[in-house]
C-alpha cells in the first residue's frame, strides 16, 4: 500500500525555520516528480516547490530565495527546507508524488508563523 507520511509542521516566529519531510513507502519513487503544495484559508492551493527525477526544481515566486527543496532517492523521502519564514507562509502544506497517470498526497501538515 502506497503511504506518504509528512512531519515537520508546527508553529514558529517570523523569520524562523522550519524543516518539512514526506517519507513515501510502498514502492520507488525515484522517477516521480515530488512538490510541496500549501493551501490558505481563502486561497486556492498553490505549488510551492518541485523537484524532478533529474533534480531540476521549481518554486513559487513567492518563496524562492528563502524555500528549498530536495529529495532522497535512497530513503523514498523529499524535503521541504523553508527559511525567513513570513506570516503569509501560513497554511496547511501538503506533499505530492506524481507521474504520468499517477498522484499519491500526504495528509497535510500545519505551518503556522505568528509572534
Amino acid at each position: 500500500q502506497v503511504q506518504l507520511v509528512e512531519s515537520g509542521g508546527g508553529l514558529v516566529q517570523p523569520g524562523g525555520s522550519l524543516r518539512l519531510s514526506c517519507a513515501a513507502s510502498g514502492r520507488n519513487f525515484s522517477l516521480y516528480v515530488m512538490g510541496w503544495y500549501r493551501q490558505a484559508p481563502g486561497k486556492q492551493r498553490e505549488r510551492v516547490a518541485s523537484i524532478t527525477s533529474g533534480g531540476s526544481t521549481n518554486y513559487a515566486d513567492s518563496v524562492k530565495g528563502r524555500f528549498t527543496i530536495s529529495r532522497d532517492n535512497a530513503k523514498n523521502t523529499f524535503y521541504l527546507q523553508m527559511n525567513s519564514l513570513k506570516p503569509e507562509d501560513t497554511a496547511v502544506y501538503y506533499c505530492r508524488l506524481g507521474r504520468v497517470a499517477y498522484e499519491y498526497w500526504g495528509q497535510g501538515t500545519q505551518v503556522t508563523v505568528s509572534s
